[in-house]
């Protein structure tokens, strides 16, 4: 089946003809009846065929006429080609790969050979014109193809802007490594499937050289639809995984002298070829670079970033390929670290919130092992954070895991009964090794997450588990838990008090959890210090 032709492109092209041709050959028409018919004099003048009248080509003076058709032909190539090149050129210095996808693209091709073809055809009508001898088809024809020559240059000036656009680079070059994605992955062909790993990784690198121009140029909006050009590339190919032949996922010589892998050591590169993700490892890792160099320039992507990468992993939940989530925990991972490096907590904090997410739908899909894997990489940055005295990515760890455990104890899915209650272990380990440290206002903060978790449990009968957090907290002084109440109380609005992206605020309990306060503090009291 055919293709139909977009709407905005037979716009882009034939409206703007069909006007400028209208109103052209409106006005000619109207001026030549008129001299025909009335002021033109000579033989013809006020009757005969003015259509006959015009083709009545005289040899002696038609020459001059068709050297000026050939000649104008000409000057509209060069106008034509002047602008292109400077435009190219231009895009070229921000953008590398521009001028191969110009050259490579069938409508700028097509463009350039009717212009020569034209001027050829009209060097040779030129000299075919005698004293006794006019080619009227081959002169009528030529009119003609200058007149659409001179038609489309302004469509193809709308036309290049609309190509050279970086929005447009970014959809071209996404679609036409989709396409060379689907036709090689599902060859069964050696030699095209090698050919077609190729131009995957080269549409990466391009997208992902357009995002660093765009971060350096503070272009937010071209970088974000580059990295969501990657993330939509990878979820394409997780759709036609499971179909494609085996030898797609071998790491060929293309591959192994790629930038991003000729320095992998042999045995990594023997664990992609056999979880077969080179491919998703490729994207991940352009995921990385970039969220290195947006990390001070333009945090925005980095969240971004976080998000398209819960997005791979949980396309690849739904088709079971669990090398592939594996593959993003370690990147969301390599993520915090970055982060924390950094010391971008708005950045930690961001990316804790996609990880949360993550581990919530694998809650979902009843995937323990994966969703207890994710917590326990969520504590050891949250202990990290601390040690580097980045206490509120402590205390959103905190928060976050406690959100998790609510989670998996309300979801009723295929995990094991027991997989809230392994969260809880966890996540009363989280300020063990900590206490004897100081920075006591990111303790108070883990100690408000795990009360606020406690009276959930209270409220859902759930209270030999409320007993478990009571007991973790034996030895705090009474006094210091009485304030870390009352503060959870005094919290009343839901909404936090600034623009946040989560916008709830961490100590927000609801009205039904906020009355079992005093149960809770009854069971403190015994077991804490007076």
């Amino acid at each position: 089946m055919r293709r139909k032709r977009p709407k905005g492109k037979r716009r882009l092209w034939l409206v703007p003809m069909a006007i400028l041709a209208a109103i052209a050959l409106s006005g000619f028409i109207a001026f030549y009846l008129i001299d025909h018919f009335a002021t033109g004099g000579g033989p013809n003048a006020g009757g005969g065929n003015p259509l006959a009248h015009y083709v009545q080509f005289d040899p002696p003076f038609i020459t001059d006429a068709l050297s000026g058709l050939a000649a104008m032909t000409a000057a509209v190539l060069g106008i034509v080609i002047t602008v292109v090149s400077l435009l190219v050129q231009l895009s070229s210095e921000r953008y590398t790969g521009v001028a191969q996808m110009f050259l490579r693209d069938r409508i700028n091709v097509a463009v350039m050979a009717y212009f020569v073809v034209a001027c050829v055809c009209g060097v040779f009508v030129s000299l075919s014109v005698h004293s006794n001898f006019v080619p009227r088809v081959a002169v009528i024809v030529m009119i003609i193809a200058t007149v659409i020559g001179l038609l489309i240059m302004l469509p193809y000036f709308a036309y290049v802007f609309r190509f050279l656009e970086p929005s447009s680079l970014v959809e071209r070059i996404a679609a036409n490594a989709a396409h060379e994605l689907a036709v090689g992955a599902a060859s069964h062909d050696q030699v095209e499937i090698a050919r077609a790993q190729s131009p995957a990784l080269s549409a990466m690198e391009e997208l992902t050289d357009i995002t660093s121009n765009s971060i350096s140029g503070k272009d937010k909006i071209i970088a974000s639809r580059s990295v969501d050009a990657i993330k939509d590339f990878v979820l394409k190919y997780l759709a036609i995984k499971a179909s494609v032949d085996g030898r797609w996922f071998a790491i060929g010589e293309h591959i192994r002298d790629n930038p991003d892998f000729v320095a992998m050591d042999p045995e990594s590169l023997r664990e992609l070829e056999s979880d077969r993700t080179w491919l998703e490892w490729k994207a991940l890792r352009q995921f990385l670079g970039i969220y290195a160099e947006a990390q001070s320039g333009m945090p925005d992507i980095n969240y971004l970033i976080a998000i398209d990468t819960r997005y791979i992993a949980e396309a690849a939940l739904a088709k079971n390929d669990v090398a592939v989530v594996e593959l993003c925990f370690r990147f969301m991972n390599s993520y915090l670290r970055s982060a924390l490096n950094a010391r971008g907590v708005r950045t930690a904090y961001n990316v804790l919130n996609q990880y949360r997410l993550l581990v919530e739908t694998m809650v979902r899909a009843g995937k323990a092992e994966l969703a207890l894997e994710g917590v326990r990489h969520m504590i050891y940055y949250g202990r990290t954070g601390f040690d580097m005295q980045l206490g509120f990515v402590t205390e959103t760890v905190a928060y976050d895991v406690s959100s998790l455990c609510e989670f998996a104890h309300a979801q009723n899915t295929p995990a094991p009964h027991d997989l809230d209650d392994k969260m809880l272990s966890m996540f009363l380990e989280l300020d063990q090794p900590l206490r004897g440290k100081r920075q006591d206002s990111t303790l108070q903060g883990v100690r408000k997450a795990q009360i606020k978790l406690a009276c959930y449990y209270l409220d859902i009968g759930a209270d030999e588990r409320a007993r478990r957090i009571a007991a973790d907290m034996a030895g705090e002084e009474l006094d210091r838990l009485q304030h870390i109440c009352d503060q959870l109380e005094r919290v009343t609005s839901k909404e936090f008090w600034e623009i946040i992206d989560r916008g709830r605020n961490f100590e927000y309990m609801p009205a039904k959890h906020k009355a079992q306060l005093p149960r809770f503090f009854a069971m403190l009291a015994p077991q804490a210090n007076v």
